[in-house]
């Protein structure tokens, strides 16, 4: 692996380390957001979920959009590039605000940098390297991201114990938001293998993707019903006696097991296969949040949990991302990786808001088991619909029709 490693190209790397800092930034300020809300804004968990479900259900819809812009004009750096415009500016801001609906409005602002930058990103790193690395490549970037997931609430918790105020945190995230920007002007990407058509049109259509694909996009709209912003994970941690300075800690955690985990497990799927490697995660995300809705208290569980919390990102976060490039056209991966991030991210407004007022409104414990049995029944579908089989054929049917060869056989992958 390390040699593989080593040969992947330079884009591969940049890409990686512009996520790693941008994560340094964004994670620095993520664990604080639910005490900055409390403490400061003086509002709880339905203000919570609505914030998160808008954000992110914003930054989905533009995924889309920009996936099909990059397969019209097969040219991923200007989108990649005016995606961390928004977040270099929005992140700081956050020091001057005063109410929630002001946070909301600079939370949209960073999700549309996301929303803009995410597909071409994704596309750009299926385009980087053959088939086979597909799990290596985006388990090498998923790593790198949760790298930043580590240094980013460590130096939140550092500052946390200086007695640094929030404001004054959130000010400091302007550096790494700027670095990151320019280091995504040093991206250099691949020629087109096909120059874009004049005549080409704006295609966002789904209808004429393989079936396996929108099978896999039902599986993953279920999974996102159930998985909710992850802020509710540290509003439950804290409400269990984990110290606030502590909490960053708690995050960073979770972010270290998948940074080192997520290259081998994704990298383990060009292997033994990647519904395999799904399906082992999902049951892992099922466990930790039926486990976070049973336990009473902090302490040496909690963390035990959070740390298995890594685990599941670490084998599915890549593994999601190598699949979408494995039964996707090649002409059309951007568009596909739009659907995957709007399916993936659209469902998280009502998935928050669900689970803001389960845990509200009821109970926390009712709140993780809604999300634990959504990922159970995942599982389940994902095996029946998509399967190993299924996914294989359409492979050796999308492969030979890039090189222009008859499939070999009659497959049927309906």
């Amino acid at each position: 692996m390390f040699n593989a490693l080593a040969g992947l190209p330079r884009t591969v790397w940049l890409i990686g380390l512009i996520s790693l800092v941008n994560d340094s930034a964004s994670e620095m300020l993520y664990p604080l957001m639910p005490l900055y809300l409390a403490t400061v804004l003086m509002s709880g968990p339905r203000v919570l979920g609505l914030i998160e479900g808008i954000a992110e259900a914003t930054a989905s819809l533009l995924k889309l959009f920009s996936g099909v812009i990059v397969d019209r004009t097969r040219r991923s750096k200007i989108w990649i590039v005016l995606g961390y415009g928004p977040a270099s500016l929005g992140r700081p801001l956050i020091a001057f605000v005063s109410s929630w609906p002001w946070l909301l409005l600079i939370r949209f602002t960073d999700r549309v940098g996301k929303g803009l930058r995410t597909s071409p990103r994704d596309a750009l790193l299926a385009a980087s390297v053959s088939a086979d690395q597909h799990g290596l490549v985006y388990g090498l970037h998923r790593a790198m991201d949760n790298a930043g997931s580590v240094i980013g609430p460590l130096i939140a918790a550092l500052l946390l114990g200086m007695q640094m105020p929030l404001q004054e945190i959130f000010l400091w995230s302007a550096l790494p938001s700027l670095l990151c920007l320019l280091l995504a002007l040093m991206i250099r990407e691949p020629e087109p293998v096909k120059a874009p058509s004049r005549e080409q049109r704006f295609d966002w259509r789904l209808a004429d993707m393989p079936p396996v694909f929108r099978r896999y996009l039902l599986v993953m709209a279920l999974f996102t019903l159930g998985n909710s912003s992850n802020m509710f994970l540290l509003l439950r941690a804290g409400e269990m006696g984990v110290e606030p300075a502590e909490i960053p800690l708690l995050w960073a955690a979770v972010s270290l097991v998948a940074t080192l985990l997520s290259t081998p497990l994704s990298a383990l799927s060009d292997r033994v296969g990647r519904v395999r490697m799904l399906m082992a995660g999902y049951l892992a995300y099922a466990l930790f949040y039926l486990g976070m809705g049973m336990i009473s208290h902090d302490g040496v569980v909690m963390f035990a949990l959070f740390g298995f919390y890594g685990v599941f990102v670490a084998a599915t976060e890549g593994v999601e991302k190598a699949l979408v490039a494995d039964i996707a056209p090649a002409g059309r991966r951007g568009t596909a990786f739009g659907w995957f991030n709007l399916t993936a991210g659209a469902l998280l407004l009502p998935a928050s808001v669900v689970f803001g007022w389960l845990y509200e409104g009821i109970s926390p414990v009712v709140a993780f088991c809604w999300s634990g049995s959504c990922a159970l029944l995942a599982t389940l579908l994902l095996g029946l619909w998509v399967g190993p089989a299924k996914v294989n054929a359409l492979r050796q049917q999308l492969l030979a029709a890039e090189r222009q060869l008859p499939p070999a056989g009659d497959r049927n992958l309906s």
